[in-house]
């Protein structure tokens, strides 16, 4: 459904776009939830293992930016996953306001369950796109995503 705002053409095409992006997002997330690979883990709360899981531990703040949320959000999400015992917080021993959060063996078993299920189900979900629609989709939602930083860059000059 395209957008009902009465506004230029830049604008309306822009907000075509995003209700498109937006639509899609939403869409591939609610059918990845139907296939049931990630259980009783959230998307956050995978995404929070997973990050643990490949890059290692680390504080909170990091953390929130890896997954892209807010550091408020992740606090209940990481309280959770900590109730659940797939992870701990554990404070540095020479400056004890940093926390960082640990994948335990229990998180390290789940995330290595639930990984391959996710995987194929994503792959399954972008088999509708070539490789090639695939990078270029990749491409674009990269250069969206980083335009801060670019428009920062282009300050500079």
């Amino acid at each position: 459904m395209p957008t009902h705002y009465n506004g230029t053409e830049e604008e309306i095409r822009a907000l075509n776009a995003f209700i498109k992006l937006m639509r899609a997002a939403e869409s591939l997330e609610s059918r990845l939830a139907q296939r049931g690979c990630l259980a009783e883990l959230t998307p956050s709360q995978f995404g929070v293992m997973e990050a643990l899981y490949h890059l290692g531990s680390m504080c909170q703040s990091e953390l929130a930016h890896k997954i892209l949320k807010s550091s408020g959000n992740l606090t209940l999400v990481i309280d959770n996953l900590e109730r659940q015992g797939y992870v701990v917080r554990k404070r540095d021993p020479n400056d004890r306001r940093f926390i960082t959060v640990h994948l335990t063996d229990a998180g390290r078993r789940k995330v290595e369950s639930v990984l391959p299920c996710q995987v194929k189900a994503i792959v399954d979900e972008f088999a509708v796109l070539t490789p090639e629609e695939q990078e270029t989709l990749g491409r674009l939602c990269k250069k969206l995503g980083k335009r801060e930083r670019v428009l920062k860059e282009g300050e500079k000059k």
